[in-house]
């Protein structure tokens, strides 16, 4: 599955090396007092639980980012549908860096199939219908690269990655501006004098909101924020298509496909990134 592309070496390595120097500080002492140094160990990835795996790539990367002699064995792919049982990798090398690493791989491994899980079991809802999932920026701080990926990889959309990349004016933004005619004014304004070709997406919360921004324009997409579904239903019918819908707020498993269905371009959901179970995998030493 190829990478997205916020997800750059750069990011990725500096990541990496932040969380290591979380969990090593000065070194693994347990590790340092019970292991000889030059001892060679094999560990194999456990899958425990049924889902979608998520984060092998990244395990390639923080084995081979903390001690590049380490063999890893990829058994499973990202996106792959696992059950209890099955092995996902194994790595050998050497058994303190093994040791090292072992945590760090399993919470990127477990946090994100949790999330491609829960993102493939939402689609799974959308299923015959033309609307999308989208994630949001409701993410873990210092985690969202990995977490937006596992979206990607149980095949969500990614809403924007961060505040910079898209003009999002939420209803925080239009009540401190002093309306959305304001709002987007401005907004064009300052579009021209930075120069960047942002797209501009803005929420409303009634269909009064909804008619202001038909007569202003000048946006790619409009956010339906907690409309009834008979609202929903009426926005998308005065919007007749030309900008982008996105449905958003307290949306559920329960009320998903009913959204789905007042025929929005787009779902988005605050709960595939910060209210998922964590997929059980373990890290066993082969015997």
């Amino acid at each position: 599955m190829n990478r997205p592309a916020y997800v750059t070496p750069a990011a990725l390595g500096d990541l990496i090396s932040r969380a290591l120097q979380e969990d090593l500080g000065e070194g693994d002492h347990s590790s340092l007092a019970s292991v000889l140094p030059d001892t060679q160990q094999t560990a194999r990835l456990l899958v425990k639980d049924h889902g979608r795996l998520a984060g092998m790539e990244v395990a390639v990367e923080i084995f081979g980012h903390y001690d590049p002699t380490l063999h890893v064995e990829l058994l499973r792919q990202d996106g792959e549908a696992v059950s209890p049982g099955q092995v996902a990798l194994t790595v050998s090398g050497n058994a303190r860096s093994i040791l090292a690493t072992e945590r760090l791989v399993l919470n990127c491994l477990q946090r994100m199939s949790g999330i491609a899980t829960y993102t493939h079991r939402l689609n799974e809802m959308l299923r015959g219908t033309s609307t999308r999932l989208k994630d949001t920026r409701k993410t873990t701080p210092n985690f969202r690269l990995l977490e937006k990926w596992a979206v990607a990889i149980g095949g969500g959309l990614n809403h924007r990655f961060a505040l910079y990349d898209m003009i999002m004016l939420k209803d925080n933004h239009i009540d401190m501006a002093g309306g959305i005619r304001t709002a987007l004014e401005r907004t064009h304004a300052y579009l021209k004098t930075c120069s960047r070709p942002l797209s501009i997406e803005i929420e409303t919360r009634t269909l009064e909101e909804v008619e202001e921004v038909l007569r202003v324009g000048g946006v790619q997409t409009i956010m339906l924020d907690n409309f009834p579904l008979d609202q929903l239903r009426q926005a998308v019918a005065m919007i007749k298509g030309r900008f982008a819908t996105e449905a958003s707020g307290g949306i559920t498993e329960q009320t998903l496909r009913a959204v789905a269905e007042t025929g929005v371009n787009f779902i988005s959901v605050g709960a595939l990134t910060h209210s998922v179970k964590s997929l059980d995998l373990s890290l066993k030493a082969v015997r």
